[in-house]
């Protein structure tokens, strides 16, 4: 979708004199009309397209957030992972040393 964005607008900028061809078949009584005229089809046509600027701008930002949220949960889920391996590291070290420990006690008698 944003890669056609600048494409859209061009459309929608590109459309807009046709409406003011038109409008000129018509021959306003004066000047200020056909200004008049004018000033409201560029103005429609920037207010469309900024609404679709919005619009991609919206869907872009909910496309990042939900790969934001997927990139969270994977890192909570290696982390958790993470620490399960550290916790059954140090649990087979204290045993390791607990029975070094014992080891040690029970063959040191005088």
């Amino acid at each position: 979708m944003t890669r056609q964005l600048p494409g859209l607008v061009l459309l929608g900028l590109a459309l807009a004199p046709m409406s003011a061809v038109q409008a000129a078949d018509d021959r306003p009584a004066d000047a200020a009309a056909a200004v008049s005229a004018d000033a409201k089809a560029v103005g429609a046509a920037f207010k469309h397209g900024a609404k679709v600027v919005a619009q991609a701008a919206k869907e872009d930002a909910q496309h990042v957030s939900v790969a934001a949220k997927e990139a969270a949960h994977q890192v909570a889920v290696t982390a958790r992972e993470g620490a399960r391996q550290a916790a059954a590291a140090a649990k087979r070290g204290a045993e390791k040393t607990k029975a070094a420990v014992k080891g040690d006690n029970t063959g040191a008698s005088p």
